[in-house]
């Protein structure tokens, strides 16, 4: 099974992306130098808004999660995986963790790339504002 969802979010002067274990897309419309996983503000969906059955695909423990980023002419997809314990409530933001760890906004785990790990030229394309496209997918 695969399932797919796609977000609009735009890139904003802090966007660094310089954190080392995470990286963040967040529906807020501000961000601060401090956030520094944050890829991209003003999200126009979240993890509460995805489908149910895109959902029950990432609780698989055999769920693979890929997020693929578009910003300009730049790309880069992350590959991580699914847990049970996802749980897509959010209403805020979403986040990717190169660890096992868990909570309301987390949406992969074992992700092999953080903010810290996309590429610079990706990077810059969002600190000038682009928009960026994102897709999540998971194939069971």
């Amino acid at each position: 099974m695969a399932a797919t969802e796609t977000i609009t979010a735009h890139g904003h002067e802090h966007v660094k992306a310089t954190h080392e274990s995470t990286l963040e897309f967040t529906s807020d419309d501000w961000l601060t130098p401090a956030g520094d996983c944050i890829l991209g503000i003003e999200a126009d969906q979240v993890p509460a808004d995805f489908d149910p059955a895109f959902v029950a695909a990432a609780q698989s423990a055999d769920a693979e999660i890929t997020v693929t980023i578009e910003a300009g002419d730049h790309s880069q997809t992350i590959t991580g995986r699914g847990h049970p314990e996802l749980t897509f409530d959010d209403d805020r933001s979403m986040v990717a963790r190169t660890s096992t760890y868990t909570d309301d906004r987390t949406v992969m785990i074992d992700a092999d790339a953080a903010a810290a790990d996309i590429d610079r030229e990706l990077v810059a394309a969002l600190a000038d504002g682009a928009t960026a496209t994102v897709e999540f997918r998971v194939t069971t």
